[in-house]
């Protein structure tokens, strides 16, 4: 049984690089896009029925009907679209933070200095 999917993508020129492409063609494309989306790549949860576990892995389209598929690295989930990073977002100050944990809405009552 399979889970949601997550599509890769490559925000520095040297996952390019690490992917087969030569370097002067990766350093343009970083310059002219911010990040690229990696097709045929994603990460995939399956469910061992076995062990009882799900495991996630990289998956690597190779042709038309093979893949390649691997234990997902931690540090492949940098890379992944649509995850909440686990350290939060570094740009989102820390009032921020904590107001949008806070249960419920307050209003003007959460500025307690008013």
């Amino acid at each position: 049984m399979s889970v949601k999917k997550y599509a890769l993508f490559a925000e520095e020129a040297e996952h390019l690089r690490q992917r087969g492409m030569g370097r002067r063609t990766a350093l343009l494309l970083m310059a002219t896009y911010t990040t690229v989306s990696l097709s045929g790549e994603w990460l995939e949860a399956f469910w061992c029925d076995q062990c009882q576990q799900t495991q996630w892995y990289h998956v690597h389209k190779v042709g038309d009907r093979n893949y390649h598929i691997k234990l997902a690295p931690q540090a492949l989930w940098q890379q992944v679209q649509g995850v909440t990073p686990v350290d939060g977002n570094p740009s989102v100050g820390e009032f921020t933070r904590k107001s949008s944990r806070m249960l419920g809405h307050q209003g003007l009552k959460g500025f307690r200095f008013l």
